[in-house]
């Protein structure tokens, strides 16, 4: 790695740690392999360079790119900073890019100007002990790039300057860290990642399942690869989905909240498998592959700009998150994304206390346009809907039917399946809803202050109870709506709500 590769006893080799100097080399075009001492091969140059200070030349087909140190920033190993940028999401991506980049590569080269002292470790690489692993490492959902050494062993430095732009080129994405297996004996041991000749590189991987795991780099010390490899092992926590055959209405699959990322990439994006692992333990991630927002089952999602992120309370509230997203760069998209999620999760906490309090209390949900689907679509086969129109009237129908719900009154015994049919108890704001009773009765029902109404949303037909509205009365129509002793009618159209 630091000296002639034929091992020639009369070159005068140099590595990293080489304070005296620094070594310069160069590799051939296509066609040629390995590396000459002859000119244009290796040379040893005079000068007080640190122990960073080393050079790169790479020849390509187009021309010769020299790079010193890691100040070339992330493109001295090849490769365009770019190319991570172009498939986060699909769609949205404009050409914010390119100023990224460059604002990368100023860093760098700042970064490494001086080669007059000898270098600590870069400040984005950690220190890590016991603690600090068992505390912010272990089964915290976050990828580490983490590297194990001793003070003896050569090459320090080179690896750091590698992870150090790994780092550079996923940021918010990873973290990087390093562990000395000197002071740090006994955790080294019990991760079973002691160095021998030369430091070692692991990855601390949720691929495979929820329980991290260290996952040795082996390649070549390239930036390039690293990522690569990095990038593979990042979490994989979002379920990769087909919209026409999921079902997502169902608001008891998960105890957890539900996101889903709707875009037009074949794999899972590298944000959201980010945000996947920070957030495993929080919330079920899905993503699908979508083309096309006139698509009726993304239509019916209510999209109409992709990508596009969907959440789900856990009474089964729809909301659109975000859509149309662009981001500018991998770092702002996570921490924005970040807070687009721990907002929502602040408000699938105060649904599920309101639920709690509400199972005391008597509280129903209200129907709306986000919940329909959940509460009163077509997978529910009754749906009974208290409309009010007063303070007064919400009150008092909220009373009534929580106490009948309470009770066991069920529909009689599905005779194929065996299975008893569930019933969604609702409340409905007349006045700003008259557009769905009018769907059901020509006058929309409009001299009432409360009734009921019992919906069947899979055969488009209705039932309305306009009596006294006493707990008597009330349970008198449910259990005859449940057992097939009411009349219903057919709807003058599909009802939509507002």
């Amino acid at each position: 790695m630091y000296g002639d590769e034929k091992g020639d006893p009369g070159f005068d080799a140099g590595h990293p740690g080489d304070h005296g100097g620094h070594t310069f080399f160069t590799s051939g075009g296509p066609g040629q392999s390995g590396f000459t001492s002859g000119p244009g091969g290796w040379q040893h140059m005079d000068g007080q360079g640190s122990s960073q200070s080393f050079s790169f030349s790479f020849s390509d087909p187009g021309g010769s790119r020299s790079f010193s140190g890691h100040g070339g920033g992330p493109g001295s190993f090849g490769f365009d900073v770019d190319d991570i940028f172009s498939g986060f999401f699909g769609g949205g991506m404009k050409d914010q890019f390119g100023g990224f980049g460059s604002s990368s590569r100023s860093q760098y080269q700042s970064g490494s100007s001086s080669h007059s002292q000898p270098r600590s470790s870069p400040k984005s690489i950690r220190a890590i002990n016991s603690e600090i692993f068992r505390k912010e490492i272990a089964d915290q959902g976050m990828t580490w790039l983490l590297l194990f050494y001793t003070p003896s062993l050569q090459g320090k430095q080179y690896f750091e300057s590698i992870i150090d732009e790994v780092a550079s080129l996923l940021p918010g994405a990873i973290k990087v860290g390093n562990i000395n297996c000197e002071t740090e004996l006994s955790l080294c041991k019990e991760l079973a990642a002691r160095p021998g000749r030369a430091p070692r590189l692991f990855v601390y991987s949720y691929k495979g399942s929820e329980k991290g795991s260290l996952e040795e780099y082996k390649g070549d010390l390239m930036a390039k690869n690293v990522k690569s490899f990095c990038q593979d092992h990042l979490p994989r926590f979002s379920k990769r989905i087909s919209l026409k055959h999921f079902d997502l209405s169902n608001s008891n699959v998960d105890k957890h909240p539900r996101v889903m990322l709707l875009s037009t990439k074949k794999d899972t994006p590298v944000i959201w498998r980010v945000l996947s692992g920070l957030y495993y333990k929080r919330f079920t991630f899905y993503d699908a592959e979508v083309h096309d927002v006139s698509d009726p089952v993304v239509k019916k999602l209510g999209v109409n700009e992709l990508p596009a992120i969907i959440g789900w309370l856990s009474n089964g509230e729809k909301h659109i998150l975000k859509s149309g997203i662009s981001v500018k760069d991998l770092k702002s998209a996570i921490k924005d994304l970040s807070s687009m999620l721990d907002s929502f999760e602040k408000k699938t906490k105060k649904v599920a206390s309101e639920k709690q309090t509400g199972s005391k209390e008597g509280q129903l949900p209200l129907l709306t346009a986000s919940n329909f689907d959940a509460l009163c679509g077509d997978k529910t086969p009754v749906c009974i809907i208290g409309a009010f129109r007063s303070t007064r009237a919400r009150d008092k129908l909220e009373s009534l039917l929580s106490k009948v719900s309470q009770k066991s009154l069920s529909r009689r015994q599905n005779a194929v399946s065996g299975s008893r049919d569930s019933v969604s108890y609702v409340l409905l704001d007349a006045t700003k809803q008259q557009s769905f009773l009018g769907a059901l009765d020509k006058p929309g029902f409009k001299s009432m202050d409360n009734f009921l109404v019992a919906y069947k949303p899979r055969k488009g037909k209705f039932a309305a109870f306009t009596g006294e509205m006493s707990i008597e009365e009330v349970e008198r129509f449910v259990s005859a709506v449940l057992n097939g002793d009411v009349q219903f009618t057919k709807t003058r159209q599909k009802p939509v709500l507002k």
